[in-house]
């Protein structure tokens, strides 16, 4: 059987009733189109089932149509050696790639070890290859000083993600995590919590000094010591959150709650504190962060920060796509908030003794 032909532009025009040009401008998302042309376009587009070539669409408008998203190569890798999914990286391509796909976009996704010696040749070698209209940066990536003085020198837009404040031009999206660990700390002293252990993130990073914070912040608002002894550092992942679980809960005074600086940790509390026949919620309340799906499924269902990864991610596509539409010479630099949200579940609950 003789493969369809794919349509073209031509013919695109012709169904539609209007100039090649017409049909180009509003592929790429130009201004000055009346909607009824654009949604006649639209219409003959779906109907033929034209697919208009990147290479040809970035010769004619000065874009590739493609943006490349970095996750840090080591932490990935760590997810896939031990065959566990990473519910960030998932919401994050989602986020990403629905944003792309509505502006005709493409989204690429590419591993970077932003502390390899080699790193600026292998990203310069990539952003050459690929010739991206934007770059977005993940944690911890985006707090990398030396890779964000590299995309500056290049000309290269990009946007960093959950990142602290720098002096570089640039897009930052983030949500306040400080203020979503406070809110989860207060939910526990509102229960009426006063001996509420904390465990930490993967030390270095911006998220767990951020959700450090603000635990201690609330403690302190509330007139409630911060001990050491129930403020341990741990890793981010569900092992380091039983290996610290079971520290606090073995102590001569266990907390009567525990605020865990992400949803795997908090998970692996919940399970330490089973084996050794704590309730949760009615001996010990747990509290997470990020509101992966797991969190849904738990027993108990886990109270814990939303994190709105791929808001995040599809504002800083947005962003990008706009700013190159916009054929400006002018750096993008601006910082933007996303909201999060505080779910309560069925983790947490008022300790025994009030």
């Amino acid at each position: 059987m003789t493969p369809r032909r794919a349509p073209t532009i031509y013919e695109v025009a012709a169904h539609a009733g209007v100039s090649i040009k017409t049909v180009s401008r509003v592929l790429n998302g130009e201004p000055n189109v009346r909607p009824k042309v654009q949604e006649r376009v639209k219409r003959a587009v779906s109907e033929l089932g034209y697919r208009p070539k990147a290479s040809a669409r970035g010769l004619a408008g000065g874009r590739s149509f493609t943006l490349v998203t970095f996750l840090d190569e080591a932490l990935t890798l760590d997810h896939w050696k031990i065959d566990r999914s990473n519910p960030y990286v998932e919401r994050l391509q989602f986020g990403g790639m629905m944003a792309c796909q509505e502006a005709g976009y493409h989204l690429l996704f590419e591993l970077l070890n932003a502390e390899a010696e080699n790193a600026e040749a292998i990203l310069s070698s990539t952003l050459s290859a690929l010739n991206p209209d934007g770059v977005i940066l993940t944690p911890p990536i985006s707090d990398n000083q030396k890779i964000l003085e590299i995309l500056v020198r290049m000309g290269t837009p990009f946007a960093r993600l959950s990142a602290t404040e720098t002096d570089v031009a640039c897009l930052s999206i983030t949500m306040d995590e400080r203020a979503g660990a406070y809110e989860a700390t207060m939910h526990l002293v509102g229960l009426g919590h006063k001996r509420i252990g904390f465990i930490a993130g993967t030390p270095g990073l911006a998220s767990s000094r951020a959700r450090q914070g603000g635990y201690i912040d609330a403690m302190q608002a509330s007139g409630l010591p911060v001990d050491e002894a129930t403020m341990l550092q741990s890793d981010y992942t569900y092992e380091g959150g039983k290996a610290s679980g079971r520290a606090l809960l073995s102590l001569a005074k266990p907390p009567t709650a525990i605020f865990a600086a992400n949803d795997e940790m908090a998970l692996g509390v919940i399970h330490v504190a089973s084996e050794l026949g704590v309730d949760v919620p009615r001996d010990l309340s747990v509290v997470g962060f990020d509101d992966f799906p797991a969190s849904r499924y738990s027993q108990p269902t886990l109270t814990t920060v939303r994190q709105p990864v791929g808001d995040m991610a599809a504002e800083a596509a947005q962003r990008l796509i706009a700013h190159a539409a916009a054929k400006t010479t002018e750096e993008l630099n601006e910082a933007i908030a996303i909201s999060h949200a505080f779910v309560v579940r069925n983790s947490t609950a008022h300790p025994k003794e009030s």
